[in-house]
């Protein structure tokens, strides 16, 4: 499996993408193509925890990390999709400190964190929490998502955090909390893209983006300007754009 906590840990570059459709078939799909990890999204989607446990079991099998974008920062949420045999949750809007930490309680065991045992898929199904105690540190990572103007302004507070191994822009929410939705050229929107940027370099710290549309340059661009954990497009918008391309030629024989 690739090893995407040791990526992160040495900040070097990993490319995945994003899973919004509840679909074996597609999953496999997408396994194939060649990314480094997979992001099961439980936010904004209809992935049910059923689903997520199938999914996370194809994505695992076929030498893919996967990871759980939970619905909310919530211990029973991030509990549910490590103990699935995810390896590592992205949190939505991280804004505190103490959000930081609630995150990372949650997904560490006593005494680093606050995280309940059980015992499932991840544990071997109770034949492996031996074995599975005393790697999953090294295999499991956390990935914060700075996606509100609090986040922006506490970011250095979150990153201080032990236990968060990386970040995410989410810069829909983001232009949002500024008052100016999907506006990323409004001049606030690029001012907090630029000191996350900043902080991603000048702490030599694991920055990452979303890049939910495919454009080779635009990811081309972002590997240059240093962010580290880049997911790029998205299983349903991967379809979405296909089949817009297909309305177009289909529309131009008549």
């Amino acid at each position: 499996m690739n090893d995407l906590k040791e990526k992160l840990v040495g900040n070097t570059l990993s490319i995945g993408s994003w899973l919004s459709i509840a679909n074996p078939i597609v999953c496999e799909m997408m396994c194939q193509a060649g990314f480094d990890w997979l992001v099961i999204d439980m936010e904004h989607t209809t992935i049910t925890s059923a689903d997520m446990l199938q999914m996370v079991q194809i994505i695992s099998l076929s030498n893919v990390t996967p990871i759980v974008r939970v619905g909310s920062n919530d211990e029973l949420l991030i509990k549910k999709a490590l103990d699935c045999g995810a390896n590592g949750v992205i949190v939505p809007m991280v804004n505190t400190k103490q959000d930081a930490q609630d995150a990372v309680n949650a997904v560490y065991y006593p005494p680093l964190g606050k995280r309940g045992v059980g015992l499932f898929r991840a544990q071997s199904y109770g034949n492996g929490f031996a074995d599975y105690l005393d790697t999953y540190k090294n295999k499991t990572s956390v990935v914060v998502q700075i996606e509100h103007f609090l986040g922006v302004e506490n970011i250095d507070d979150i990153l201080d955090v032990e236990g968060v191994d990386g970040f995410i822009v989410g810069p829909y929410d983001l232009s949002a909390s500024l008052g100016v939705p999907g506006d990323f050229d409004h001049p606030k929107v690029v001012e907090c893209l630029r000191i996350l940027e900043s902080k991603m370099l000048s702490r030599g710290f694991p920055g990452g983006v979303h890049i939910v549309h495919s454009d080779i340059d635009q990811l081309q661009s972002k590997i240059e300007s240093g962010y580290k954990f880049i997911a790029y497009g998205d299983d349903m918008v991967f379809l979405a754009e296909k089949l817009n391309g297909i309305t177009e030629q289909l529309a131009s024989l008549n």
